[in-house]
């Protein structure tokens, strides 16, 4: 079975901290669209950027030194199409957040890179894993104009 998805035009990408996920998925995801969507991403909570979100960001030519984190509170949530969970808890959240407006939610379970490794390689690894599936992800759902068919 294969679902039609209007492609949205502003996408809140939500996780724990708004500290390692969220902000790479913002950036990714204005680095691949540019202004064709707003995108913009906020926390449960908020911590500042992790120092290998910034370093493995920086492999790839995006800069996130200068992000400001942002909690659910401090957004106009209601003013998105669409809510990427990144995290069990913002899944919970958003989806709370939604019936009562009209914003769609979508989680994606993305790995929590800040728990994985002992080693700095290890660690960087991890967060290379994570940007890595980010950006698949991202490409995959948003990149393409118009209407996106989805299989079911």
């Amino acid at each position: 079975m294969t679902r039609i998805t209007r492609r949205p035009s502003s996408v809140l990408f939500a996780c724990s901290m708004n500290a390692v996920r969220s902000p790479m998925a913002e950036a990714i995801g204005k680095n691949q669209l540019g202004f064709s969507i707003f995108i913009d991403s906020a926390g449960l909570n908020t911590q500042p950027v992790d120092p290998f979100a910034i370093a493995v960001m920086r492999e790839i030519g995006i800069e996130i030194s200068g992000h400001h984190t942002k909690a659910f509170g401090d957004i106009e949530v209601e003013s998105f199409d669409l809510i990427i969970a990144l995290s069990p808890e913002a899944y919970e959240h958003a989806r709370a957040f939604a019936r009562t407006s009209d914003v769609e939610v979508e989680y994606w379970p993305i790995p929590d890179a800040t728990t994985t490794g002992d080693t700095r390689e290890q660690r960087l690894e991890a967060y290379r894993h994570v940007r890595d599936l980010l950006s698949r992800r991202i490409k995959e759902r948003l990149r393409s104009e118009g209407d996106i068919a989805v299989k079911l």
